[in-house]
C-alpha cells in the first residue's frame, strides 16, 4: 500500500485539487469558505513541491545530504497530517465557530514562510516555493484577518501550526542522525525554517 500511495497521491491530490474547487459555488460563502479552500489550495501546492518526489530528493540531497525525510514521512506529513488537519478545521469551523478552523490558515502561512526562509538560507528555488510566494503567504494572511476568532482561537490555532512543524523538524533531524551514524559521518545543518509539509 505503502508503496502504491508514494507513486500516485501526488496525482490523486492534483485531481482531488480540481475537484474541490469545482464545487466552491456550493460551499457557503465567508469564513467557511476561506477554512474550505485551505485544503485544495494545500493540494496545489503539493503538487508543485512533490510531483516526482522533488521535495524529498531535494531535502535529502541539498540539505542533510542523507536520508533525512523518508517516503514514509512524506506521506503521513501530507495524507493524515495536513489533509487531516484541514478536514478537522472544516468541521470546527462549521460545527464550532469559524475561529476554530484557523490551524488550518496557520499552516498554511508558516508552511510558506519556510519556504521563503528556505530559499534565503540555500540561495534558490526549492520545490514548493512558487505555491508558497505565490499562494500560502497572501492567502494565510487574508484569511487570518477574514475570518472572525477570538485571541484564543488565533493562539490555538498557532500552536497547532507551531507543533506540526516542530515535529516535523524533529523527526528529520532524528532520521538525519540515524542516517549519519550508519554513514560514520555527521549530517548536514539544516536551517531552522529549512523543512516544511
Amino acid at each position: 500500500m505503502k508503496d502504491w500511495l508514494a507513486v500516485h497521491w501526488v496525482t490523486g491530490a492534483m485531481f482531488m485539487c480540481g475537484a474541490l474547487l469545482l464545487v466552491v459555488p456550493v460551499v457557503p460563502g465567508g469564513a467557511e469558505r476561506i477554512i474550505y479552500l485551505a485544503g485544495p489550495l494545500y493540494m496545489l501546492h503539493q503538487v508543485e513541491e512533490h510531483f516526482g518526489d522533488r521535495f524529498r530528493t531535494y531535502v535529502n540531497s541539498r540539505v542533510f545530504g542523507v536520508e533525512a525525510l523518508t517516503v514514509a514521512d512524506v506521506l503521513w506529513i501530507n495524507l493524515p497530517g495536513v489533509w487531516g488537519i484541514n478536514l478537522l478545521a472544516l468541521y470546527a469551523a462549521q460545527w464550532l465557530a469559524p475561529g476554530w478552523g484557523l490551524c488550518a490558515l496557520y499552516l498554511i502561512l508558516l508552511n510558506g514562510i519556510a519556504h521563503v526562509g528556505m530559499a534565503v538560507a540555500l540561495r534558490g528555488y526549492n520545490p514548493g516555493l512558487g505555491t508558497g510566494v505565490a499562494l500560502f503567504i497572501p492567502f494565510g494572511i487574508l484569511g487570518l484577518v477574514t475570518v472572525p476568532a477570538t485571541t484564543a482561537q488565533h493562539l490555538f490555532g498557532l500552536a497547532v501550526a507551531v507543533l506540526v512543524h516542530a515535529g516535523i523538524v524533529a523527526v528529520v533531524k532524528r532520521n538525519a542522525a540515524r542516517a549519519a551514524q550508519v554513514r560514520g559521518g555527521e549530517p548536514g545543518r539544516a536551517p531552522p525554517s529549512a523543512i516544511s509539509p
